[in-house]
This record gives C-alpha cells, sequence and structure tokens, in this order.
C-alpha cells in the first residue's frame, strides 16, 4: 500500500480490540499488554477462557502454569465456564459493569495501603493530574494518593455489589489476592468486557490502575509492554508514507479511533462520502464476522459504490460470493512469513514455510514460485502482490516497482528467498553471528530451525537510561522533567538519571489524559466508571428485554480455525445460553424455538438451558452460523445452504438445508452425522461504534420471544433502512475533529501505515 502511494489499510481491529487498545495506549503509550502469566502471583481474568480474552495459545498454558505454582486465578465473566470453575475467586458480574467491579477493588488497594508507592511515586504523571484536576492541593505524592481516595471514596465493595451483583465478600477477597502480588499481578483486556460495552476501553483504563497501583508494570509476573516483547524486522526497501488521507477509514468524528472504521463503510459510502474504484478484501470477511451483513451486501452489488472487488481467501466465505474475483490464497502451510508477537517477557522472530515448495526443493526440484508446488496453484500473497506491482508499472516508471525489485539483481523481481534473506542479513540483531557459528546464512538457519530468539527476560524496559549518544542537543523541561530533541520527549528525568520512560507525552504512565481533555471528553481524563449501552437498570424485564452477550469463543473454535471439519464436528452449533429462571419465567425448554429480536431484525435459534450463564443476561457464541449460497460450492462440512430474499426495506434468510452426507475425494465426507450449523446471530446487530475508541459495542440489547407458526429454526431478518437510522443515532455521539493544534488525529497516536504530517492537518 505504501508504494502503491495508497492510504487504504481497512482491517478489522475495531470489531475486535480499539476498545482495550485505546485503554492500554492511554496509560502507557502501548496499545497491547504482555502478561507474564507464568511467573505471576496474581492473575485476573476477563474471558470465558484460557485463551479467548487474547489471541496467543500460549497463554493457556502459562495461565495454567501460574495456577499450578500458587497463583491465585480470579475470573470476571457472567458464564460458568471451565476457567470459571477452575477459578479462586469467580466474580460474574453483570455485563458492563467490570469498572464498577474493578475500582471497588482499587478502593480496597487504596484503603488497606496495598500500593506500590515507590513505584507510583516514580512512574505515574500524578504532578500533571493534581496541576490540572486538584489545583487546591499542594504538589506532592501524599496529596494525590489523597485526591485518589477521594476521587474512588464511592465505590465500597457494598457499591460494587448492589451494580455488579457480585458479593462484597468476594470483591474483596479478589482485590486482595492483588494486593499481596505486589510487582506479579499479570491480567489483560483485549475483547470481553472492553469489545461488548459502550465505554468499554474505560473498562481497561480501570483494569491498568490496578497493574500501576501493585507496581506490576513490565515485571517478571506482571504485565509487559508489546513494544518490548514484539519483533518487527524491515523490509529491503521503506516506501515514502502516503501523502494524503483518507476519510474513508478516518473519518474526522472518529478522531481518536483505534484503528480504522472498516466497519461502517457501507455507511459512509451511502452517504456519499467516496466510491471505491478497486476493494480488496483479506484476512475479513465483513459480511460474515462485522455487524449489519446486509449492509455490506447491498454495498458490494453496488458499481456506483464498489467499482470492483477481489476477494483474496483462503477459504470460500460469505464475502467471496459477493466479489468479482475470488483469488485463493496460501493458508500458514502454503506461504512464506514472518511471526512476532508478545507471548510472553522475550523477543522473537519466527519464520513459515511452504510446506510442500521445501519438500520439493529437498528433492532437488527446482520452484520458481510458490503457486507451482502449492495444491490447486495457490499463490502466497507476497508473490501475489510483487507480480501485481510487476504487471502495474512494468517498466518502472511509476516508481513503485523499484520497491519489489531483487536487493541482489537490480531490475529483477524480488524472489522470497531474497526477501527474506535481506530481512534476516540485515534486520535482526545477532542472527547473522548464530547463522555463521553454525556456518549457515541467516535465510538457512531460519529454515532449519523456524525461530530465533532476539531477546529474553526483558522486563522493566522504561528504566533502561537514555544512551550517551542520544544525550547530544537535547533541552530538559523541568517542570515535566522531559528531555527534548527538537521539542518531542524523548526520555524523562528520574531521580536525575534520563531513562527511557514510556511512549507517553509525559513519558511517564499517565493517569490523567490530556489528550483526551483537549479532544473534547474531559469527563473522561481519568479512569471512571461509566454504566453503558446494556446496562441492567434500562432493560425492561417485564417486555423481555435482555442483554445479548454475542461475542464469546468456543475453545475449539476461533477465528482461524473456524472451518476445520474435526473442530467442527466436535462444536457446530450456538444455541441461546438462558439462565434457568430466566427460561422458566419464559416457559421455555431447551431445544425450544426462540425468536431474538434486534433493533434491526430477529433471528429464530434453540434454546439451551443452563446454569452456565446469570440469570439477566443471554449468551450465543460467535463463530458459528455460516451459510452458502450454491449446493456444491462452500464449505459444505461447516455451512447451511439459504436463499436470500427481498423484503420490503430488508432481507429474508431462510434455511433450505443444514450439513449433509455427501460424496467427494475426501471420505469423512460421507460420515457427516450432524445438520445444525448454527444461526448467523451477527446479521441482525445495527453498528454501534463507541464515539471515542470507535469499537463496534458487541452486546446487544433484545427482546426475547416466542417464534410465530410460520417461523423456521435459522430464519433471520434484517432492515437496512432501520440500520442506518441507527447508525446515525451512534454517530451523533461523536465529538469530531480537528482537535486544538488543528489536526484529525493527536500527532502521537498510533497509526497504521501513518501518512505524512501534513495530512494531519484538517
Amino acid at each position: 500500500l505504501q508504494a502503491w502511494g495508497v492510504d487504504g489499510h481497512n482491517s478489522h481491529t475495531n470489531v475486535c480490540s480499539s476498545s482495550a487498545r485505546l485503554g492500554h495506549f492511554l496509560w502507557c503509550g502501548n496499545d497491547r499488554p504482555s502478561p507474564d502469566y507464568a511467573n505471576a502471583q496474581a492473575i485476573l481474568l476477563l474471558s470465558s477462557h484460557l485463551e479467548a480474552g487474547h489471541y496467543f495459545n500460549p497463554h493457556a498454558q502459562r495461565i495454567i502454569e501460574g495456577q499450578a505454582s500458587g497463583a491465585t486465578l480470579i475470573v470476571i465473566d457472567p458464564r460458568l465456564s471451565n476457567t470459571s470453575a477452575k477459578a479462586d475467586v469467580w466474580l460474574p458480574a453483570y455485563s458492563g459493569t467490570e469498572g464498577a467491579l474493578l475500582l471497588a477493588m482499587v478502593h480496597v488497594l487504596l484503603d488497606e495501603e496495598l500500593y506500590d508507592r515507590e513505584f507510583m511515586r516514580t512512574w505515574v504523571d500524578w504532578r500533571g493530574y493534581l496541576r490540572a484536576d486538584r489545583p487546591d492541593l499542594a504538589l506532592t505524592f501524599d496529596n494525590f494518593i489523597v485526591s485518589l481516595k477521594e476521587l474512588y471514596a464511592q465505590f465500597t465493595p457494598a457499591f460494587a455489589a448492589e451494580e455488579t451483583g457480585v458479593e462484597a465478600a468476594q470483591i474483596v477477597d479478589g482485590a486482595r489476592a492483588i494486593g499481596r502480588a505486589r510487582g506479579t499481578f499479570s491480567t489483560h483486556s483485549w475483547r470481553s468486557a472492553a469489545a461488548g460495552n459502550l465505554w468499554g476501553w474505560q473498562i481497561t483504563r480501570c483494569l491498568y490502575l490496578l497493574v500501576v497501583l501493585t507496581g506490576s508494570v513490565g515485571t517478571r509476573g506482571g504485565v509487559g509492554l508489546h513494544l518490548s516483547n514484539k519483533f518487527v524486522p524491515r523490509h529491503p526497501t521503506q516506501p515514502a508514507p502516503a501523502d494524503y488521507w483518507n476519510e474513508l477509514l478516518f473519518p474526522r468524528e472518529y478522531p481518536l479511533a483505534f484503528f480504522e472504521m472498516s466497519f461502517l463503510l457501507p455507511h459512509l459510502l451511502k452517504e456519499n462520502r467516496g466510491r471505491l474504484d478497486v476493494y480488496f478484501t483479506r484476512v475479513y470477511n465483513p459480511l460474515w464476522t462485522n455487524p449489519d451483513g446486509f449492509s455490506w451486501m447491498e454495498m458490494l452489488t453496488d458499481r456506483d459504490k464498489i467499482g470492483l472487488h477481489v476477494a483474496l481467501t483462503p477459504t470460500w466465505s460469505e464475502t467471496a460470493w459477493f466479489a468479482d474475483y475470488v483469488l485463493p490464497m496460501g493458508l500458514g502451510t502454503e506461504r512464506h512469513d514472518t511471526m512476532s508477537q508478545e507471548t510472553h517477557a522475550a523477543q522473537w522472530l519466527g519464520f513459515r514455510q511452504p510446506v510442500l515448495r521445501v519438500a520439493r526443493e529437498k528433492r532437488g526440484e527446482t520452484i520458481n514460485a510458490t503457486n507451482e508446488a502449492n495444491p490447486g496453484q495457490v499463490w502466497e500473497e507476497s508473490e501475489f502482490w510483487a507480480a501485481l506491482t510487476w504487471r502495474i508499472d512494468p517498466d518502472g516508471s511509476l516508481g513503485i516497482r523499484k520497491h519489489f525489485e531483487s536487493p541482489y539483481r537490480p531490475g529483477q523481481p524480488v524472489t522470497m528467498d531474497e526477501y527474506y534473506g535481506w530481512m534476516f542479513e540485515h534486520s535482526v540483531p545477532g542472527l547473522p553471528e548464530a547463522a555463521a557459528q553454525e556456518d549457515l546464512t541467516p535465510l538457512a538457519y531460519m529454515r532449519k530451525y523456524g525461530v530465533f530468539k532476539v531477546k529474553d527476560h526483558v522486563y522493566k524496559p522504561y528504566e533502561e537510561p537514555l544512551p550517551l549518544e542520544t544525550l547530544s542537543d537535547v533541552a530538559i523541561d523541568r517542570e515535566q522533567d522531559l528531555v527534548l530533541r527538537d521539542g518531542q520527549p524523548i526520555g524523562v528525568l528520574v531521580d536525575g538519571v534520563a531513562r527511557t520512560g514510556f511512549t507517553t507525552p509525559t513519558r511517564r504512565l499517565e493517569f490523567y489524559s490530556r489528550t483526551l481533555v483537549d479532544w473534547g471528553w474531559p469527563e473522561h481524563a481519568v479512569p471512571r466508571y461509566v454504566p453503558g449501552h446494556v446496562h441492567w437498570r434500562h432493560l425492561k424485564r417485564e417486555d423481555g428485554e435482555f442483554d445479548l452477550l454475542p461475542n464469546f469463543r468456543l475453545p475449539t473454535l476461533v477465528h482461524t480455525r473456524s472451518s476445520v471439519k474435526w473442530l467442527y464436528e466436535i462444536s457446530h452449533d450456538n444455541p441461546l445460553w438462558i439462565a434457568t429462571p430466566d427460561a422458566r419465567r419464559h416457559g421455555i425448554e431447551t431445544g425450544d424455538l426462540v425468536k431474538v429480536r434486534t433493533r434491526i431484525g430477529y433471528f429464530v435459534t434453540r434454546a439451551w438451558v443452563t446454569e452456565g450463564i446469570r440469570p439477566g443476561v443471554l449468551g450465543m457464541s460467535h463463530h458459528l452460523g455460516r451459510w452458502r449460497l450454491h449446493e456444491e460450492m462452500g464449505n459444505r462440512t461447516a455451512s447451511a445452504l439459504v436463499k436470500i430474499d427481498r423484503l420490503g426495506s430488508g432481507y429474508k434468510v431462510s434455511q433450505v438445508h443444514g450439513a449433509q452426507p455427501f460424496a467427494s475425494r475426501d471420505p469423512d465426507s460421507s460420515r457427516i452425522w450432524w445438520s445444525d450449523v448454527g444461526v448467523h446471530q451477527n446479521l441482525t446487530f445495527p453498528v454501534q461504534p463507541d464515539p471515542v475508541s470507535g469499537m463496534h459495542c458487541w452486546h446487544q440489547r433484545v427482546t426475547l420471544e416466542k417464534p410465530s407458526p410460520d417461523d423456521r429454526y435459522g430464519d433471520i431478518f434484517v432492515d437496512t433502512a432501520r440500520s442506518h437510522e441507527i447508525y446515525k443515532e451512534w454517530l451523533a455521539m461523536t465529538r469530531p475533529a480537528p482537535g486544538p493544534d488543528g489536526t484529525r488525529r493527536p500527532l502521537w497516536f498510533d497509526r497504521p501505515l501513518r501518512p505524512v504530517p501534513e495530512a494531519y492537518k484538517l
């Protein structure tokens, strides 16, 4: 995209994790946590199972290791999951009240002096808070503690018990366990409560306040910083950033969004804010994953809005039905790829390789491109973009081909060996030396081992002194103890030593966010509890209203594994979880058909009566309800054949049949014994973007009804005209750019593929 000069990165982040990202980022300048669970003494999970709250499988093992070593496991979740059953303290709070529970824990830590005074004095920007919010107090750390106690005085365990439905004694038990684990409290917030609720990013800020109070930031057994634990290698060339701002990605109504407002694209185009000549969907199935999928269907079939739609996908998808080109891309075993994530307190770089290509090359064959070896001539995506760029700019006159030329053979297309060979030779510290010890090239080393550890035992990176060579031509801001170069902070003075600090404007942990104040949200300057859009007090129980929790994951089916036949055999339907008292009140038994009505439509599914969810909350798992429009196309193991009919200003989906056994080259296809493959609930959800983070707030205020005689399992209806009206309701909650400096977005905020600074100006 940067080589092409296109500001066009439109990912799924705002239906995934943007509220949690914003909450973390406002505190420490890192938008992702890196918990060190294996070494923790207290672990708090806001999730239904060990891996649901984040996206790293290794966390599950490390959580188990931590508990086996004596850590106290605290779980906040309205479902009695296996993880909740293993918890030492289970806190089944009402959805959206988690912030009150967390601040009650803060109250206990402050009241019982269970906080790390020295860490907070050193690394929290408490002076900035007192100057801005408490000018009546002298600028001392003791007064900061006094102000904290006053600020959170109302959040007693008794108050939180009334608000959350959790016993006060349990809240105190959890808080004391966290307080005892000073420096070794580990947790994270990624989806779950943060993704489900309006103002969910404040839930994350409240959670991180516990991390800060206990001095567990970047410590062994605490919560690390992803920038220190994730390694990002360089490419052979670095194209210039785009010289313009794409308002279809970052509309001015959402200046603080983390990140692109991708799920609003149909509504933005409906308002004539732009048109796409060519739209690539990749690593993204918006028609199925996003809320309000039929607005996507309308957009993708409207030539006035999308000129050409190309779906790059390793598996058949609902979005692919509405593409002009469906280009199968390689899975993880069919492509080259580097991988690094903040899985623990280290930096590592992994290297994927296309299995069949490597096998054939080891047998002596010459393979010029991966699609020559992959089944079905499937491309690997890196080679696709390189080849496409050479077709677009065959003679180099556009200035983009040069970024896809060999670094070793000028004027020739880069090969994957050359691309990754250069990367491993020039941008991975220590790898060339490790390879030389084995008489290997860096590429051969990575082909042999598949992973390289760049750093280990990465703790407290903010304490690192600034290198001496960086201290020339610097200025000191004595009021904030900032080390400045060209007016920008590069470090902070701590007891007379210039240290790296955090990547925030103050280089300290920001309890008080000047950014939120400056950009129009002064009431949210500090971590606070704000009841969300599905708060239990707002629901009309007598009319059958519930909070629907639709964004939880089954352990067997997560984003990357929802098409695997063996896993689908284990988990293939998504009934509606309903608590026994609620089912009794509505006359519902397990297996009964029920109709769930949202603000833009309804779906019909079956009930599962259970003690595993708290009363007042309905649950329905994600990743199920796949569908197809043709009998013999798509994943027949995991999808229902459906028909879609226009009905007024909306669409009606009817299931023709579910999964069935069928003959194929795979003998397992004749062994399919299940028919129910779930119901696609996301179609019936309106877009609900948080006005600050941009996160789609997944929880739904729904009405539970008995089905009519004509309703059938899997029926879905969606009114897309109504969905656009609700989009406008949520849009009206925003406070648009410009900010105080006349820009579209704070310059210190992360942004994928950020354009030139001039593009930020409005």
